[in-house]
């Protein structure tokens, strides 16, 4: 075998290993977003175990009767966004799928209305010391106007 041979053999080789590497970390993305929707949809099944009406939530925001299971419900979203941040850090994420979850944050952080905005931010102040500091440094530079 020629030395042109050898080189033609070392790049197909390569080129081999770089298209399964290419697809590994395809599969781990995927595998990721399946993971992450699989927390969305158990916190929604908890949900509506309560009767709790998620979409009249996101319209109108928490109903007395309701404000309990939602609070829980941020808490979740509060864990599953630093989590998705981690996972955007690590490249785990790309570009487009973190600032849609970044719009969610924002969401989130000022609420529907006053009283979910206060709420919000309660839960938000009692977990973010167990938070990723950058997380925290995101989150607490979102313009807001709750009180």
């Amino acid at each position: 075998m020629d030395s042109v041979d050898r080189i033609v053999e070392r790049i197909r080789g390569a080129s081999f290993c770089w298209i399964a590497n290419a697809q590994s970390q395809t599969i781990a993305l995927a595998a990721q977003q399946q993971a992450r929707m699989q927390v969305f949809v158990e916190a929604f099944s908890t949900l509506s175990e309560r009767n709790t009406d998620l979409t009249e939530y996101l319209a109108n925001g928490v109903a007395p009767e309701n404000e309990l299971s939602l609070k829980n419900f941020m808490v979740q979203r509060w864990m599953i966004y630093e989590n998705d941040y981690l996972q955007y850090r690590l490249g785990l994420m790309d570009e487009d799928m973190w600032n849609a979850k970044f719009n969610s944050v924002e969401g989130l952080y000022n609420g529907t209305n006053r009283k979910d905005c206060v709420l919000a931010h309660y839960v938000y102040d009692a977990m973010k010391i167990g938070f990723d500091h950058n997380f925290v440094e995101i989150v607490e530079s979102i313009p807001s106007d709750c009180p």
